[in-house]
């Protein structure tokens, strides 16, 4: 009987997540609660665009985009996006544990998405027409959002390092 209980799958342990799988579900989380904080800077007049005048209304001239169903599709959307910026960060600076980086990130993020992609948005508002309010509140939040999803992935990274060194030192 005791040879059964130790094939038995419940008493399996689970394989552990990589620090890769970690990485891209902190983006995606990331994306999720950034987005919401987006759309929050919006409903308080804290900004003049919404995450889903870049996403949606860009490309969908449609009235449900001004529905719960549109902030709804564009948080899915930006937690997707999310993932793939998560993983541009795990393949580039995943070594560099700061702070600093990550807000950097955040800052090289909202020049890519408020002056480099500017023009691929007609609903969007040029950067010189954006008002004080909306550039410093969009850079403060991309600026938290580069730092959460940097040093998430950092931190992850150089715990797994240094766990797997404790590891090889026990044997």
């Amino acid at each position: 009987m005791g040879t059964e209980d130790k094939q038995l799958e419940q008493n399996k342990q689970e394989e552990p997540l990589t620090v890769l799988s970690r990485s891209l579900i902190t983006g995606f989380v990331g994306g999720i609660v950034f987005g919401f904080l987006g759309i929050a800077l919006y409903y308080f007049n804290f900004s003049e665009v919404t995450p889903k005048s870049y996403l949606l209304r860009s490309w969908i001239i449609a009235d449900w985009t001004d529905s719960w169903l549109g902030n709804t599709l564009t948080i899915i959307i930006l937690g997707l996006l999310s993932i793939a910026v998560a993983f541009i960060y795990y393949i580039f600076f995943k070594k560099i544990e700061t702070f600093l980086m990550g807000g950097a990130y955040g800052l090289i993020l909202w020049g890519i998405v408020f002056y480099l992609l500017q023009p691929i948005f007609p609903n969007v508002p040029s950067l010189v027409d954006l008002n004080a309010y909306t550039i410093v509140s969009t850079v403060c939040l991309y600026i938290l959002y580069g730092t959460f999803i940097g040093y998430s992935i950092s931190y992850d990274y150089n715990e797994a390092v240094h766990q797997l060194k404790a590891k090889e030192e026990r044997k």
